[in-house]
């Protein structure tokens, strides 16, 4: 299994080709193509690197999605014995990130079209 951390937003995150992440807003429009290239740690089969801080030359590829709304957060604060209260709430503005592949270098150790490939269940003759 291939997998890479990656940091964007101020978080650390760990992705896999072929899934969609929920990350902070990107500034960019919907269904284009966005490299990050802050990746901390890539692991394919039994070699994994380890950047410090960064992994040199290491890519990981994605397509936007969509930009959405997260889930809303009350935040209520009193005062006690004051009759002061304040109730707001806040979504977070993400974007949704499909990844596309993971390169080193140049060279693609992982890609989309592979953990399809892997993922398909084998027929079985019964006979």
């Amino acid at each position: 299994m291939t997998y890479a951390i990656i940091e964007t937003g101020g978080k650390q995150l760990r992705v896999e080709p072929g899934r969609f992440y929920d990350l902070e807003l990107l500034h960019v429009e919907p269904e284009t193509d966005y490299t990050i290239d802050k990746v901390l740690l890539v692991q394919n089969a039994d070699d994994i690197r380890i950047g410090q801080p960064y992994v040199e030359g290491a890519t990981v590829e994605g397509t936007v999605l969509e930009h959405r709304r997260g889930r809303k957060v009350l935040v209520y604060k009193m005062k006690p014995k004051k009759k002061t209260r304040k109730k707001r709430g806040h979504r977070q503005e993400i974007t949704r990130l499909m990844i596309n592949s993971i390169s080193i270098n140049g060279e693609v150790i992982a890609n989309h079209r592979e953990t399809e490939v892997e993922q398909t269940p084998q027929e079985t003759v019964i006979g």
